[in-house]
């Protein structure tokens, strides 16, 4: 099949499925991780930290997980990961304290990186380059659909059973999305064996060989990650800030979800046709100017508003990061560099959470939002120039 006769529904089954059944228990847990841990007796500082645990189970595993990917191939880890999320789940669900809830949180985190890496290196090996933008945003916008449904279910769910129930709910969607994974095709036998040929690379030496990349597209995706993590840190805290209940929280996410949704289709054709830039600026500016304005929201309809906002802007780049991974990653240590990359993700995510717990810490909430914003705005003028040299590389190099 030529690259003009490609057609995405080919392996929508297989790419999108897994990811559409996982992120619905991820939708419906986001909106109401601080909530728990704020009922089980954290302070604000402490709730955060708990919702920046998931990007350090992701950080810390983010290495190793691409190191395990290149030897047992995406299908394998896609299973495996589904599997080890189900038990963080059933553990988050019995949660009775702040410290257990938190461990669960970090293995969770840790499986979701490993979930990443493998979607990711299924599609490059089976869609072709033409098409990889598109891809890669419908890869995110099938995690998106999750982020949409699943809090509408939760939202029902904690109204019926209450608030740890969402975590019951998470565990039945991770074990469903590890038997669809392990129902799909085996695209990496010919990248593994010629890895094995050459011998295994080691992680290290990988990403010392692609190190000017990593310091600097690498820092955008830091950014990027920064900025998008606000979504389960800032929002969640400042609605129950302003009095709203976990459900009205669940549906205000919700309807961004819904947002974030309708700009993918856009944004994966722009990054196809017009470079990378015109979709990963947005990202971060839009998250800039609502973190800046957040304070300023102390109604229902004004967080909302807020939110949609993010989204519009985190929408139009779905699948930036992972495209980007994949215009930039070597044929050989493919996977071992999309650890690294995956790293620069997750230090964004992490960091993004952390910013927030320890301004929050010694100042209200407000503060912190207004920091986050600044900061934003600053990494917006990064994530815009280093994005623009890739484009001008990508048709330099067409033929």
């Amino acid at each position: 099949m030529t690259a003009t006769d490609f057609k995405l529904r080919t392996v929508a089954f297989e790419a999108f499925g897994p990811t559409i059944v996982s992120s619905i228990g991820h939708g419906a847990v986001m909106p109401v991780l601080a909530l728990q841990a704020r009922h089980l007796g954290a302070d604000v500082g402490t709730a955060a930290l708990v919702v920046a645990l998931l990007g350090i189970g992701q950080l810390v595993t983010s290495l190793p997980a691409g190191a395990v990917v290149a030897r047992i191939g995406e299908r394998q880890m896609l299973t495996l990961c589904g599997l080890v999320d189900c038990v963080a789940m059933l553990v988050a669900w019995r949660a009775t304290s702040v410290p257990l809830l938190g461990a669960a949180v970090v293995l969770s985190g840790a499986t979701w990186t490993g979930f990443l890496l493998a979607r990711q290196g299924f599609l490059i090996e089976a869609v072709p380059p033409t098409h990889r933008a598109r891809a890669m945003s419908s890869l995110g916008a099938s995690h998106r659909v999750g982020l949409f449904v699943g809090p509408v279910i939760g939202a029902a769910v904690i109204a019926w059973q209450g608030l740890a129930s969402v975590f019951v709910l998470a565990a039945a969607m991770s074990l469903c999305s590890a038997v669809m994974a392990r129902l799909m095709r085996d695209l990496g036998h010919d990248s593994r064996a010629d890895q094995r040929a050459a011998g295994h690379a080691s992680v290290l030496s990988v990403l010392l060989a692609h190190r000017h990349t990593l310091l600097t597209l690498g820092v955008g995706v830091i950014v990027i990650g920064a900025s998008r993590s606000i979504r389960g840190t800032l929002l969640p805290l400042w609605a129950d800030h302003v009095g709203m209940s976990g459900s009205e929280t669940s549906l205000v996410f919700a309807v961004a979800a819904g947002v974030d949704i309708l700009f993918f289709f856009p944004g994966g054709w722009l990054m196809d046709h017009r470079g990378r830039a015109v979709v990963a600026v947005p990202v971060v500016l839009a998250v800039a100017i609502g973190a800046l304005i957040l304070p300023l929201a102390t109604t229902e309809a004004a967080v909302l508003a807020v939110a949609v906002l993010i989204a519009a802007g985190n929408g139009l780049g779905s699948g930036i990061v992972m495209t980007i991974g994949a215009d930039t990653a070597p044929a050989l240590g493919r996977s071992q560099y999309l650890g690294g990359w995956r790293l620069c993700g997750d230090l964004g995510g992490t960091s993004g959470p952390l910013l927030i717990s320890a301004v929050t810490t010694v100042a209200p909430l407000a503060t912190a939002s207004v920091v986050f914003g600044l900061a934003a705005l600053a990494g917006t003028g990064w994530v815009g120039h280093w994005t623009r040299r890739l484009d001008r590389r990508l048709r330099s190099s067409q033929p």
